[in-house]
């Protein structure tokens, strides 16, 4: 990597020229390898800005000094509680910044001297962290609470005023956090959270993908989430409300889904649900004599869901007789393993292929190849955000929208059909990712233009598609 830290241009260059070789080396798996190990093999900061939550009249300064005299119009900011598969690694999870802001310029061409790569330090409950005298972050717990909200609120602010065109990206925040700091400006700022909204994107990309081909309707299915922290609630909100825009009430939809997280099944008179799980549980009452409901198969055969998506780091949870469940529900179920990083996911691509006799549709959240099953190849989507956020970024910069609203959020899904030949044995319900340039651009330009149609840009120029051609950055000399 110490290409990227001496010429920008060429590293781009190949990256943009060999991104599928690429993409596992700078970002999953081997970004869990490299924030795992951040203290002792650093080298060099990449340009991020450290911000010290003890010391919040620095924040001006400390993000000034890191972009220099660039002209920052997309910050990626974590606090890197919660990054997915891994949890909490403190202030070695800048490089998750640092690795998202990569593929923004990878896949859509967002110029790498406009990026910024932020990371809060407030504190870690690692306790190899805290005894490690090589970490580089506070050697404090996590700090939680006002003094926590009060810091990113003055964070918020003063990259607001320095950097007036900002979009800010909101990158692997705790449970605890993450909801409430996307609710408390997304009405205010040009911002986004991957893991609340981006794969809540890509999977109903991949949805819809399915549907295409089973040619079935949306709001006839029925969901399981299997994982309910901030990413696998934050998708079922996102089908949730695409249910809702197809025709259906709020309460209705909520009927089509049900949570499990570490208690199982969710329900309503559990005192320790967050507020994005809270809309999906269900009374108790109306399961008394259904078994046990921490038990992932028992319920699979209870509830009866046509789509199965894992969040939940749990490997090997779709276990064979829980896929067969699934395939006696539907003729077609999808099924979607998208936890990260590998050594995390609920079942590979190829066992779910195989214990469905080739009917289930699949995506997973790391890369996997083509699979071969009785004679046909079975390209695998990757639910991967990178196949969204960078697209998403680069037509909100491009339209210089305003706000980024659940109708954008809309339109980027709806992006991604149409980009496979659905009529293939085998087709992927997602595409592939070395076609993410082309990608990007169809999701940008998707986005600009539903920003336009709400009034909502301010860019000068008022051709979208231009405007999003206009601002790609290309890695030439």
């Amino acid at each position: 990597m110490e290409i990227f830290n001496t010429n920008r241009t060429l590293f781009y260059y190949l990256f943009n020229k060999h991104i599928v070789e690429f993409n596992p080396v700078v970002y999953d798996p081997t970004i869990a390898d490299t924030i795992e190990n951040y203290s002792h093999l650093f080298v060099d900061p990449q340009y991020a800005a450290y911000l010290d939550i003890n010391h919040p009249e620095n924040i001006t300064e400390t993000l000034k000094n890191a972009a220099g005299d660039r002209d920052i119009r997309l910050i990626v900011v974590t606090d890197a509680e919660g990054i997915l598969g891994i949890g909490d690694w403190g202030t070695q999870g800048v490089d998750i910044s640092v690795g998202k802001l990569m593929i923004y310029t990878a896949a859509a061409g967002i110029d790498p001297a406009s990026v910024l790569p932020v990371v809060i330090d407030a504190g870690t409950n690692r306790k190899e962290l805290l005894e490690d005298h090589l970490y580089l972050g506070n050697h404090q717990e996590r700090i939680y609470g006002d003094q926590y909200y009060s810091f990113v609120d003055q964070f918020v602010e003063t990259a607001e005023s320095i950097f007036p065109k900002l979009y800010l990206h909101w990158e692997d925040f705790g449970r605890s956090n993450a909801a409430t700091i996307l609710n408390n400006y997304k009405t205010k700022i040009p911002t986004f959270n991957d893991d609340i909204q981006g794969t809540g994107i890509v999977v109903l990309g991949g949805i819809f993908g399915s549907l295409d081909i089973t040619g079935e309707k949306l709001t006839d299915q029925v969901y399981l989430c299997y994982g309910g922290g901030s990413a696998g609630a934050g998708i079922a909100g996102r089908v949730h409300a695409e249910m809702v825009s197809e025709g259906l009430s709020e309460e209705e939809a909520y009927k089509h889904f049900f949570m499990i997280d570490q208690q199982g099944l969710l329900f309503d008179d559990m005192d320790d649900l967050t507020p994005a799980q809270k809309p999906f549980a269900k009374k108790r009452a109306d399961y008394k004599d259904a078994g046990d409901m921490t038990d992932l198969l028992n319920i699979v055969k209870t509830v009866k869901p046509t789509i199965l998506v894992g969040t939940s780091t749990n490997p090997g949870a779709f276990t064979k007789e829980v896929v067969e469940a699934m395939c006696a529900n539907t003729e077609r179920p999808v099924i979607f393993p998208i936890s990260n990083p590998t050594k995390k996911m609920e079942a590979t691509a190829e066992q779910v292929i195989e214990w469905s006799d080739g009917k289930a549709f699949v995506a997973t959240g790391v890369p996997s190849g083509t699979i071969n099953y009785k004679g046909v190849d079975y390209q695998i989507g990757q639910a991967n955000n990178s196949l969204i956020y960078p697209g998403l970024g680069l037509g909100m910069l491009a339209s210089e929208a305003k706000l980024l609203t659940d109708e954008m959020i809309g339109a980027a899904a709806h992006s991604l059909s149409g980009l496979v030949d659905p009529g293939k044995p085998g087709a992927p319900v997602l595409p592939p990712f070395e076609f993410v340039a082309d990608v990007s651009i169809k999701v940008a330009e998707a986005v600009a233009k539903k920003a336009q149609e709400q009034g909502l840009t301010e860019s000068k120029e008022t051709d979208m598609a231009k405007a999003v051609r206009d601002l790609k950055w290309y890695p030439e000399y």
